[in-house]
């Protein structure tokens, strides 16, 4: 959005910068601070919040900020912001408790964690930057609910993919082009990877390799694409999508051909991926137009004979375009992405391997789990299990691999918000599909 430069240049002419508290100091969140403090006049990042303060005065120091407070107190944070400190604290709600912030980027990949602070910066008029695909693919909806009654925006990223591929669908429907298909363009997909397979990368790259391991078995994109659907109306054609896998190189143009037709014409439109298509990274609308003149022209602009037209943006630049975000909500209530109400995909936790009675389900990205999209009512209707919930459930029967886990599967944790959260979701929007805390096994 072009104007957002103009509006932030204003805020810091006028002394009055958009004050960002981030929750989290990894790769990602790291990379937002430095943005911030490089190039984006009119905002800045007044406190971050970590389990590991050292992780956050790092995030503040790679930003050339080497002067930090750290504080455990409301008070002592307000005093803070006030004075002009950078702040640091290892207790994330003093950001969404305090004055002196206007909006919250969480950035820590958790479910369980990013719901409390999601709440709890709502419930105090903070707009929410997710920079979390994993707890809104798994509670977004009903989060959204909070937000709207809060009078606040939630909304996740752009740079991520399933902002750059909103961003994008909203500009080919503003061509009068009907979106068809929405889709993330892959370099691998192994639904087996995990972290000792990506430990070699993660470390190259200075990330961690269970969230690597989760890019590479499917199961980020699988949310990602979840929410981009729960954003649209869209949903997915068979449980896990086509991602359909090209000879490396294949232009972006030539994908259309490997989806079915009717998957894309008929309903409202689905999300997918492709694996090998270049540009890589990027994201891919394929849409039609049924006016014979406007098809016209659209031959001429190069865009092919249709019925589908490509159009596709050739990179994401995750961390670089997380501000514009942060200034779309506080300056105009606009959302890069946010559910539209029900949820049309979700995200359900399959195995790895062959899993035991009695064995604990490990995290996002682990040994045990991943991750397919699967339309919500389809989900709903067989009782699967959300690959969000998964962690620390106990296995009450041994399961195959690639057997897509149910509630009937597991035992959950005692006392999660998550799962009241997730309940909550469902009584409001899949009231007649609704587990109750015996089925989920609570």
């Amino acid at each position: 959005m072009i104007l957002i430069d103009t509006a932030l240049a204003r805020r810091a002419a006028e002394g009055q910068p958009i004050r960002v508290g981030l929750v989290g100091a990894g790769f990602m969140a790291r990379g937002v601070a430095l943005q911030i403090a490089l190039s984006v006049p009119g905002m800045r990042v007044v406190a971050i919040a970590n389990r590991h303060l050292d992780g956050a005065i790092r995030a503040y120091a790679e930003a050339g900020q080497n002067e930090v407070q750290h504080v455990a107190t409301v008070a002592q944070l307000e005093r803070a912001i006030g004075a002009g400190q950078c702040a640091v604290t290892d207790d994330a709600l003093l950001l969404c408790q305090a004055q002196g912030i206007d909006a919250i980027v969480e950035v820590t990949g958790t479910i369980e964690h990013a719901a409390r602070v999601a709440l709890e910066a709502m419930a105090h008029g903070k707009h929410v930057v997710l920079m979390n695909a994993e707890v809104d693919g798994t509670i977004g909806p009903i989060l959204k609910t909070y937000a709207e009654r809060a009078g606040v925006v939630l909304t996740s990223a752009d740079g991520d993919q399933p902002g750059v591929m909103m961003n994008l669908w909203r500009f080919v429907r503003g061509l009068g082009v009907k979106p068809v298909l929405c889709g993330n363009i892959k370099g691998l997909h192994d639904p087996y990877r995990n972290p000792s397979t990506q430990e070699s990368f993660a470390r190259q790259w200075g990330q961690n390799p269970h969230m690597v391991s989760s890019f590479a078995d499917g199961t980020k994109i699988s949310f990602e694409n979840a929410i981009v659907a729960n954003g649209t109306g869209m949903r997915v054609a068979r449980r896990g999508m086509h991602g359909p896998t090209v000879a490396p190189g294949t232009p972006i143009q030539e994908v259309g051909a490997l989806y079915p037709l009717a998957d894309l014409l008929e309903g409202p439109g689905i999300v997918d991926y492709v694996v090998g298509a270049m540009p890589g990274p990027g994201v891919y609308v394929l849409g039609t137009h049924d006016h014979p003149r406007q098809q016209h022209y659209l031959k001429l602009y190069k865009m092919g004979d249709g019925p589908l037209y490509c159009f596709y943006t050739p990179y994401h630049l995750c961390h670089f375009e997380v501000p514009n975000t942060v200034a779309r909500a506080v300056l105009f209530g606009d959302a890069a992405l946010t559910p539209l109400g029900a949820p049309q995909v979700e995200v359900v936790a399959t195995a790895k391997k062959g899993l035991k009675a009695g064995e604990v389900i490990d995290g996002l990205g682990g040994y045990m789990s991943y991750g397919l999209a699967e339309n919500a009512p389809t989900a709903r209707q067989q009782n699967l299990l959300p690959i969000g919930l998964a962690e620390g459930c106990r296995l009450r029967r041994d399961v195959a691999r690639d057997e897509v886990l149910t509630f009937d599967d597991v035992q959950l944790p005692a006392g999660r918000l998550a799962d009241r959260l997730w309940r909550e979701q469902m009584a409001r929007f899949f009231p007649q599909h609704i587990a109750t805390p015996e089925e989920m096994k609570i």
